[in-house]
């Protein structure tokens, strides 16, 4: 019995700054996520986010295309995703737009304030609220860290930052450009997507954005993929069921707002004209 016993106590000495440990890492690793306002698990800092953003953006760039060389379709592109970002909930990314010479009819968004739309989502779109749908949504998911959470389950943020310092992984299996193959094809959950059309909206409307221009934007998608699939939504759930909240939310908080802009000569004379 004594023998229990102080088998007892020792296990509990062991236990008792484990559990400490666990409970101060986990309090030490929740924050606010800005966008829902909810605590949530995070143990990466942002550093790292940047740190990802600004290694891997030239390999997406390489892959994808290259930029599409026009500097005035560039500034155009970038001075929209700068208005969206300067009333998100983090400001304090450096953020980058980024137009891509790739037929794929796409935009996605790196860690730390980097979003690329390709010239095939360009050619789909007619207005400038329909562009400004399409980067509030990449842009909830930096501020919202998505992407991290998805490249730190999925593939492991020690891999990435070790292979796009060595160009190979410390087994040598893989190189940056595997890994960045692995990011474009990442996928969001619904969950994660319904909160980026949400807020993304919301960032449209504060940026003086027509939001009619997301729902535009989600039935072009949904009419360019009735015919032949498209990358964006291989990796974002399909628009049809999002359509119907967007739509809901317009019309019990949006509705009769005046003088918000959808740009349809602006964007004419900014994308679409140096497309052809």
């Amino acid at each position: 019995m004594e023998f229990f016993t102080i088998m007892h106590k020792s296990m509990l000495r062991n236990f008792i700054p484990f559990s400490i440990a666990v409970v101060l890492s986990f309090f030490c690793g929740c924050v606010t996520n800005p966008v829902t306002g909810q605590q949530e698990l995070m143990l990466l800092p942002v550093q790292q986010d940047i740190e990802i953003g600004r290694r891997y953006a030239p390999e997406v760039e390489k892959q994808m295309g290259g930029t599409i060389v026009n500097q005035s379709l560039q500034d155009y592109v970038d001075s929209v995703g700068q208005k969206i970002a300067r009333i998100s909930h983090n400001r304090d990314f450096d953020y980058h737009f980024t137009a891509l010479n790739d037929k794929s009819v796409n935009a996605l968004a790196l860690p730390g304030g980097y979003v690329f739309v390709t010239k095939g989502m360009l050619e789909q779109l007619t207005t400038e609220a329909q562009l400004a749908s399409v980067l509030a949504h990449e842009v909830v998911h930096i501020v919202a860290r998505d992407t991290s959470n998805m490249i730190s389950n999925q593939i492991g943020i020690d891999i990435l930052l070790s292979v796009a310092a060595s160009q190979k992984t410390p087994r040598g299996l893989l190189t940056a450009a595997d890994l960045t193959r692995q990011i474009l094809s990442l996928q969001y959950s619904r969950g994660d997507e319904r909160i980026a059309d949400l807020a993304g909206l919301n960032y449209m409307v504060l940026a003086g954005y027509d939001p009619q221009g997301m729902v535009e934007t989600l039935q072009v998608l949904q009419r360019q993929n009735d015919l032949a699939p498209i990358e964006f939504l291989s990796t974002h759930p399909s628009p049809e069921n999002r359509v119907e909240y967007i739509k809901e939310k317009i019309q019990t908080r949006y509705y009769g707002i005046e003088g918000l802009k959808s740009g349809q000569q602006d964007y004419n004379a900014g994308v679409l004209q140096h497309l052809r």
